[in-house]
């Protein structure tokens, strides 16, 4: 396939998205049982292309004075991908599978519209519905903070510190020009562009535990949680395990760490997981029915790590569909969720203990506001202040991201380059 008939194939799944709200992914897969014609490079492009257009649909149409799909990818090419008019009407050239000409309106307007006067939303790319959350959370950055989650987003691997050291990790996958992490002491970043990233599962680096995907925001998520050899930790959310695992390195598999989810299934890639890591301290506690499967925890954890369910509003970066499917209904929902794990969670934490409740969210609602809510209802517990949080993790220079709006820490893409992450550290008395 030619490239102009990448940006034809991703029109024609932008529209289907527009009939039909479902994952980007699966409109994809849907593609490509249709045309087994194109190939696997074929598919990664136009996969590039769509993501890009979702990314910055709201800036595009605007640009374009339209939305539909041909109008989102056309402003997409110009937004996202940089290119000039002539380039883009290179590409749509109507000859064969390319997209038919440009018309005179679409030419001008890739030639001369601006987003001088596009509102905050627009700007940010961020649903309209959300606008006054992002001013709340954001203020006069709003438009900013946006718009750098509507970016690309690095590949970021944590160094497995049970195999070796970042240096070690550094030299085994030097040809894929890796570069550190510059928050987090165990990660690495490797820039793929507009590529797709590189194929972890055949690099033996991954496939023997030397390192895992994990966001820098996630990293610093986990090394906050300043887990100890020796402590009994509890992941409440554990899922697949991402954290957990992080979190079984600090203890350097001395100690107890449970890892337990609501939902059985999202726990069963971790087995596979550990056994690749190396983490033989991490006992895996699925649900059985209506037994406590938790009793015994009761009172008895130095850390209990809260990895909240939430919007995603902080990784639309790697899914930017999401932010278009997001509905005001999701977050009352995800609200009723944190606040029952928080107090969940409290009977679980001992004296001294530490409860950490993260979310990869931006909003006030899922972050400060669940914090305040808890602290009022919940008078054994106190927040920890960013700067003792950072020193405690042995990274004090974390302190600088400590929030404005309450307790806790703040990541986000504009400002600490990671994806957006949220972490308050609170004690039991």
């Amino acid at each position: 396939m030619t490239p102009a008939a990448h940006v034809s194939a991703a029109i024609e799944i932008l529209g289907a998205l527009a009939e039909r709200r479902r994952p980007a992914a699966d409109a994809l897969k849907d593609w490509g049982q249709r045309h087994r014609f194109a190939g696997s490079k074929d598919r990664a492009a136009i996969a590039s292309l769509l993501f890009d257009a979702l990314r910055k649909s709201a800036s595009a149409a605007f640009v374009m004075g339209a939305d539909a799909p041909r109008a989102i990818m056309l402003g997409a090419l110009r937004e996202a991908r940089g290119l000039d008019a002539s380039a883009i009407a290179a590409l749509c050239s109507g000859e064969g599978h390319a997209p038919a000409p440009l018309s005179d309106e679409e030419r001008a307007r890739l030639e001369t519209a601006t987003l001088d006067a596009a509102p905050d939303h627009v700007r940010g790319d961020y649903p309209e519905w959300l606008a006054d959350k992002f001013a709340l959370a954001f203020g006069d950055r709003a438009a900013e903070e946006g718009a750098a989650l509507a970016t690309r987003a690095p590949v970021d691997l944590r160094v497995n510190i049970l195999k070796g050291d970042r240096a070690q990790a550094l030299a085994k996958l030097a040809h894929l020009a890796p570069e550190p992490t510059p928050l987090s002491p165990l990660g690495l970043r490797i820039d793929a562009g507009h590529k797709r990233g590189p194929a972890l599962a055949a690099e033996t680096a991954y496939v023997k535990g030397y390192v895992e995907p994990q966001d820098e925001g996630s990293q610093l998520a986990s090394l906050l949680c300043a887990a100890a050899p020796g402590e009994q930790a509890l992941d409440l959310c554990a899922g697949g395990g991402g954290k957990a695992l992080a979190l079984a390195g600090q203890m350097h598999n001395r100690g107890q760490l449970y890892a337990y989810d609501s939902d059985g299934r999202r726990l069963m890639p971790l087995h596979e997981r550990l056994e690749r890591a190396g983490a033989r301290n991490i006992q895996i506690r699925a649900p059985r029915g209506q037994a406590d499967v938790l009793a015994d925890l009761e009172g008895r954890c130095d850390l209990v790590l809260i990895d909240a369910p939430c919007t995603g509003t902080g990784v639309w970066r790697r899914h930017p569909d999401a932010k278009w499917r997001l509905a005001p209904g999701a977050l009352t929902l995800r609200l009723q969720e944190q606040a029952a794990l928080l107090t969940q969670a409290a009977r679980f934490v001992k004296a001294g203990g530490r409860l950490v409740y993260v979310t990869c969210s931006v909003l006030l609602d899922e972050n400060e506001n669940q914090i305040t809510a808890f602290l009022a209802a919940h008078e054994a517990f106190a927040p920890l202040p960013a700067a003792e949080t950072a020193q405690a993790a042995g990274l004090p220079d974390l302190a600088r991201f400590a929030s404005s709006h309450g307790a806790g820490l703040r990541f986000s893409p504009a400002t600490s380059g990671t994806d957006g992450f949220y972490v308050c550290v609170l004690t039991r008395r």
